[in-house]
């Protein structure tokens, strides 16, 4: 995302000599930079979203730090996972991504269906 944002930045540089052209290219880059970034926060962020308020006690998931655990209760802004035997850490929901594993026995489920 940051590098199709920093390559239309520099094309546009490169063209800022030539007034008309300058124009020109501003509008198309700031289009290409506008289209990208509404198609990234429709498509994948309403995705992670729906994820997080489908998470129910049980769940392996994995926090953005890395951190690979099970759900055991669920609060308003927080979870409580379990990450080892009788360890348990509350993190923030906004934190929270399926884990590989269960995304992949999740879509093994669907194709049964």
């Amino acid at each position: 995302m940051f590098a199709v944002e920093m390559i239309l930045t520099g094309v546009n540089m490169i063209f800022s000599w030539i007034p008309i052209l300058n124009v020109v290219v501003t509008v198309i880059c700031k289009s290409l930079i506008f289209l990208t970034d509404k198609t990234f926060y429709i498509c994948i962020l309403t995705d992670i979203k729906k994820f997080r308020e489908g998470i129910k006690v049980g769940d392996r998931v994995v926090t953005a730090g890395g951190i690979y655990g099970k759900v055991r209760s669920i609060e308003d802004t927080t979870f409580s996972l379990e990450i080892s035997k009788d360890v348990r850490i509350t993190i923030d929901k906004g934190s929270v991504y399926p884990s590989a594993q269960q995304a992949s026995e999740d879509a093994a489920q669907g194709e049964k269906k």
